[in-house]
């Protein structure tokens, strides 16, 4: 049983205690407004006590052998389906997400773990030759150091997951700061989780506060090498310039516009399914969310007619009833934030096909058309379930369209032409596109990351283990050298 009580601490070198600073942190449900529980925010005491146990503990953790170490990651997938229920019911009072995105996000963690647990099996070197007589030249994969993991608030548990157990998988030692809206689901279950797990004490620890308390202080500690985040944009800029400042690797997975493209020879029945699914999943809190429909004018009319027939029978509320497909968004800032975006675009031209009502953190959804690549609604995130309808003649121009935003991450094309969709799709400055499909996709062997303001690096499979690894050259010299002196 995951008690809600035993899971409001922070977890440090294998111990839930309370934060060091005098200060609390609400848990607020988004739907209700009910308080889940409270922690004691961590300080940049604890902070420094975590990174100091993750650096002691990974030496233990890489002297186990490598088939135990796989044996424990696959441990906490046991856990995670023992306690699945319990995990959606968490997942939908913090995050606000429906019985459907619980069962999608638990899904992704189960595989990633699985993928991260063959980490310890994967570690090659290679042996090769040298220029020198007598001379063997090895190189080792090592870990990299510890990882210093930021998660987001919208798909946190996952998000998390995604770097921290390839991480621990490499040899690494973790901290995770979770997000201050969900430092349960991407936070202490994961402690629970990993603890349950049987992974040496003080291998993952988890720190509980924010910002106003700690400061730069979980970047700029000296312990981690590498600094994982996911979230915005500008504070991704941020976190990237103090982790070079200080020789950190940076990992980021930033902010998104994806462009979601019905061409003229579109399935557009299947097209109306997949853009609802790809703008409207978790309320439209999902970086690869499509926020720009970009609809060829000979079948704009019959798409947008059957668009807004699926989005208005789309049912918006509480997220625990399992017949409803949008919950809130994740505060009520957030949903202002929405309202102004909403009403700046329909004043720079576009016009409301849908408009929904916006009551607390409940946001229906609102699709805006006649929408234009000048329109901030164009250029910004949407973080929430708003869509803009774009429309284009050629090719030519759609991709032009596509392109023009600061933004690289997802997208999708749809055509009844695969490989038309190919050449598109590989003209689109983007990291990830998918032809016939969601813009929403992730799988654990395939290369996750994005372009331009996007963010850096690759995440998944081969990728993973690149970044959370180092190579190490140890040549061995069998002879003598002669020297020239």
């Amino acid at each position: 049983m995951l008690d809600i009580n035993s899971l409001n601490k922070q977890y440090i070198a294998g111990t839930w205690i309370d934060g060091k600073s005098s200060r609390t942190l609400k848990d607020i449900n988004p739907y209700n407004g009910e308080v889940i529980t409270e922690f004691k925010m961590a300080s940049t005491e604890d902070v420094d006590a975590a990174y100091s146990a993750a650096q002691a503990a990974m030496d233990e953790w890489n002297q186990i052998n490598p088939y135990k170490q796989r044996d424990i990651l696959e441990n906490a997938v046991t856990y995670i389906d023992a306690h699945e229920e319990e995990i959606t019911n968490l997942i939908i009072d913090e995050l606000g997400g429906t019985r459907l995105k619980a069962a999608f996000e638990i899904g992704l963690v189960k595989n990633m773990i699985k993928e991260a647990a063959t980490f310890p099996l994967k570690k090659e070197g290679k042996i090769l030759p040298s220029v020198e007589n007598g001379k063997e030249n090895r190189l080792y994969r090592m870990p990299a150091g510890v990882v210093g993991v930021i998660s987001p608030f919208n798909f946190p548990f996952f998000l998390s997951i995604k770097s921290i157990a390839p991480a621990i998988g490499a040899g690494n030692g973790v901290v995770l700061k979770a997000h201050e809206e969900t430092p349960i689901v991407g936070g202490t279950l994961i402690a629970k989780i990993f603890e349950e797990a049987g992974i040496p004490k003080g291998l993952f620890n988890v720190v509980v506060t924010d910002i106003s308390e700690i400061g730069d202080s979980f970047v700029e500690h000296p312990i981690p090498r590498i600094i994982s985040f996911t979230g915005s944009t500008g504070v991704g800029r941020h976190i990237a310039q103090l982790a070079a400042k200080h020789f950190k690797k940076p990992l980021l997975e930033l902010g998104g516009n994806s462009a979601f493209i019905i061409l003229d020879d579109a399935d557009i029945d299947y097209a109306v399914n997949a853009a609802a699914f790809s703008r409207f999943t978790h309320q439209g809190q999902i970086c690869m969310s499509a926020n720009r429909i970009i609809v060829h004018q000979s079948v704009y009319d019959e798409f947008i007619r059957k668009y807004r027939d699926k989005i208005a029978s789309l049912k918006t509320g509480d997220p625990r009833d399992p017949d409803t497909v949008i919950g809130p968004v994740v505060n009520e800032r957030a949903a202002q934030t929405l309202k102004s975006l909403i009403e700046k675009g329909i004043e720079q031209g576009a016009e409301p096909l849908l408009k929904g009502n916006i009551s607390g953190n409940i946001v229906e959804p609102t699709i805006l058309t006649g929408v234009t690549s000048d329109m901030d609604i164009a250029r910004e995130e949407m973080f929430g379930p708003v869509v803009s309808v774009m429309t284009f003649k050629t090719d030519e121009e759609v991709i032009r369209i596509a392109n023009d935003t600061n933004f690289g991450l997802s997208g999708a094309v749809h055509t009844r032409d695969g490989e038309r969709g190919v050449q598109l799709a590989k003209q689109v400055h983007t990291g990830m596109i998918h032809v016939n499909d969601i813009t929403i996709n992730d799988e654990p062997i395939v290369a996750f990351g994005g372009e331009k303001q996007s963010g850096l690096g690759r995440l998944n499979g081969e990728w993973s283990l690149e970044e959370f690894t180092t190579l190490k050259w140890i040549s061995i010299n069998y002879g003598q050298r002669q020297f020239p002196y």
